[in-house]
């Protein structure tokens, strides 16, 4: 057995039942981990046009492709505020959800002040309101392939955008159309106070789906401007604050979960239950004092010490003769003469023979077998 394993055994049941759940636990973790990150491409039921989502309708594409582009992103759960916003910053609110009056209130200073704003879908245009006099107005038409419209900033070196037919403006109000087809606009700019908004009829370009097709990815970059940070307003498709257990992600909320239950379980274990614990030893014979004592106080009844004292006179003689060299049938007066030269006392000699009817000729009797048994092994003959 190698020292490890006798490590292990040497633990407390307990301790070992803890240990495995825990491991098990883990493993479980990382397992799930690795299965969501195989299967997340394929999650059509996150929020559409959110940086978190990588289904086909989620912008964590467009995400990625800002950040290899040297923009810093930042997905901001909860509600947008003026103050967690920088003028350098570009605010994305694409098909929002519940975004409130308050907000709106607050993306408007934010752009006035200098900051970008790219909006779109049929939930922006409550936002568009609150920022333009007169809003672009959307129309359910699509526009499948755009060109750009002018020479805007935001389509320098854009030739064509494919979208998935979702939606234009019909009307631009007070924007300035940059992406087109005919009478059909996709996307225009406004500038609002020190600042500027792109307004899409349809976010679909930007889109997993979308955004490596034609110059979708060129025109997402565009869009966003030069350098600055890009704060995807994650509130608006219903991330909200996290705080406390919320803070955790589910999978290592079901850790703790595991990990906990393991330790009640090891609780459970180290404590007794139905019965006593088991031995730590194996239990052992009684000793031989008390094994000695017992048949004593069993020979002491029959109140016959002689019938019981004889078969330890004959041991105690067959002894001295095997030690004096004698044959086992050696006569009394050669026993006699080997216990004299072997220094036997006359009381220890006479309890060879003599019947024994007091304690006196019991403990004559024991102290003869103990001088017997001096040297029966190996001891020197006479």
């Amino acid at each position: 057995m190698s020292t490890r394993t006798g490590s292990w055994r040497r633990l407390h049941p307990a301790v070992r039942v803890v240990i495995v759940i825990v491991a098990l636990a883990i493993v479980v973790n990382i397992a799930l981990s690795l299965l969501d990150s195989s299967t997340r491409g394929a999650d059509d039921t996150a929020p559409r046009s959110s940086s978190l989502s990588t289904g086909r309708e989620g912008l964590a594409a467009y995400a990625e492709l800002l950040r290899r582009n040297d923009h810093g992103t930042e997905a901001q759960r909860g509600n947008v505020t003026a103050t967690a916003l920088s003028v350098a910053d570009t605010l994305v609110v694409l098909d929002p959800v519940g975004f409130d009056r308050v907000e709106e209130r607050a993306v408007r200073r934010f752009v006035e002040r200098g900051g970008r704003l790219v909006a779109g879908g049929a939930g922006a245009t409550g936002l568009l309101a609150a920022m333009l006099a007169d809003p672009p107005a959307l129309s359910s038409a699509g526009v499948r392939n755009a060109e750009p419209v002018g020479g805007a900033r935001e389509v320098a070196g854009v030739f064509s955008v494919r979208t998935a037919g979702e939606g234009s403006w019909s009307s631009p109000g007070d924007t300035t159309p940059v992406l087109g087809n005919g009478s059909r606009v996709l996307a225009t700019v406004a500038t609002v106070g020190r600042g500027r908004i792109v307004a899409l009829a349809d976010p679909s370009p930007l889109q997993n789906r979308l955004l490596g097709t034609a110059d979708n990815a060129g025109f997402g970059l565009a869009a966003a401007g030069d350098g600055g940070s890009v704060v995807f307003a994650e509130g608006a498709h219903g991330y909200g604050e996290a705080s406390g257990l919320g803070a955790i992600p589910g999978r290592w909320q079901a850790a703790l979960v595991g990990l906990t239950l393991a330790v009640l379980l090891g609780v459970v274990a180290a404590g007794r239950r139905l019965g006593p614990p088991e031995d730590a030893a194996r239990p052992l014979p009684p000793a031989r004092r008390e094994y000695v004592d017992a048949v004593a106080v069993s020979l002491a009844r029959t109140n016959r010490p002689a019938e019981a004292l004889g078969p330890l006179q004959a041991a105690a003689r067959t002894r001295l003769a095997r030690r004096a060299g004698l044959p086992p049938t050696a006569s009394e007066p050669q026993l006699r003469a080997a216990a004299a030269l072997l220094g036997w006392s006359a009381l220890e000699t006479d309890a060879l023979f003599a019947p024994v009817r007091t304690a006196v000729d019991v403990v004559a009797a024991g102290s003869a077998l103990a001088r017997a048994n001096e040297g029966d092994k190996g001891g020197t003959q006479p």
